[in-house]
């Protein structure tokens, strides 16, 4: 894969390494219950439950009572799906494939 990131640096690459590294679930609440706040891992979970939502073609009305997402949300992760850089819906690709 080719991709260029508009993010890139070395602090990112650092963290995206560490978590490369994260070998089981368990490891992965170990991290990230120390290296985010609750709220953060909540949103992000929230995000990747609206991204499995609109995939599914679900109605914001829909993901918004079953999330508690805020349309604004909601609208943020749908642009991902189509205008972003893919990491949607390469990892929900993934993920289905299992």
């Amino acid at each position: 894969m080719n991709y260029k990131s508009k993010l890139k640096e070395k602090n990112i690459d650092d963290l995206f390494e560490i978590i490369l590294k994260i070998n089981t679930i368990e490891e992965c609440y170990m991290f990230f219950e120390d290296i985010c706040t609750v709220k953060e891992l909540k949103s992000l979970s929230q995000r990747l439950q609206v991204a499995k939502m609109l995939r599914n073609n679900k109605t914001y009305t829909e993901i918004e009572e079953n999330t508690g997402a805020s349309t604004a949300t909601i609208s943020r992760v749908s642009r991902c799906l189509n205008y972003g850089a893919n990491g949607y819906n390469m990892m929900l690709d993934r993920t289905q494939k299992k």
